[in-house]
């Protein structure tokens, strides 16, 4: 649906320094496709939460597919941070990778929905993970460069730096969004837990990627 076929809505732009209509509308989608799933997130529900029309959220995303769309690029976005966080420090070699995973697990205990959203789009296939593959991937680059000067420096154990990002990525993944996986193996995700998992995967990088 066009913009033009509704009429401006309830509030727009930030007042007193709240969050714009916009804003509060792709802050609830986040969160809501995060938890409740894509497919199992109605306009119509985002509507109720917000305690507005859902014609409002129409106004600023034509279509639930360009909510989603903004979505990915927001949490793209606030990945793409944590990464830049990790990397702007002088530090090279395992400090740098070591930096890195700790500004992610941040952004997890910050925000726990950013990664689950990561981990919902990829489910969805086509066309909506190829927009967040295809965002992330100057990131992915960028990273695979640091790793393999590091490796061609020796301060890195020599491995395929693609191969290690994609263990990387899958493990954080896995210890900051998979609650019942976690809950299978006996662990509680709690946030004491979570600072466990994260010391727990630097350890097991650290063994693979620092040479004795």
């Amino acid at each position: 649906m066009a913009r033009d076929n509704y009429s401006r809505p309830e509030s727009s732009g930030k007042q007193n320094g709240e969050p714009s209509t916009r804003e509060r509308v792709l802050t609830e989608a986040l969160e809501s496709f995060a938890a409740d799933g894509y497919t199992g997130t109605s306009l119509d529900d985002l509507a109720t939460k917000l305690g507005i029309r859902k014609q409002t959220i129409l106004y600023y995303f034509p279509s639930k597919e360009a909510l989603l769309h903004a979505v990915i690029d927001t949490a793209v976005l606030e990945l793409a941070g944590a990464f830049a966080q990790g990397i702007a420090r002088p530090a090279r070699g395992w400090e740098r990778v070591e930096a890195v995973v700790r500004a992610v697990f941040r952004l997890a205990a910050r925000r726990p929905a950013v990664l689950s959203i990561v981990r919902e789009i990829s489910s969805l296939g086509p066309p909506h993970a190829h927009r967040l593959t295809a965002a992330l991937e100057p990131h992915i680059t960028a990273a695979t460069l640091f790793l393999q000067a590091d490796m061609d420096a020796g301060r890195l154990r020599r491995h395929d730096p693609r191969l290690v990002l994609l263990l990387a990525y899958s493990a954080v993944l896995v210890a900051t969004t998979e609650v019942e996986a976690l809950r299978a193996v006996g662990v509680e995700p709690t946030p004491r837990s979570l600072l466990k998992r994260r010391r727990d995967l630097l350890g097991f990088f650290r063994a693979a990627l620092v040479m004795d």
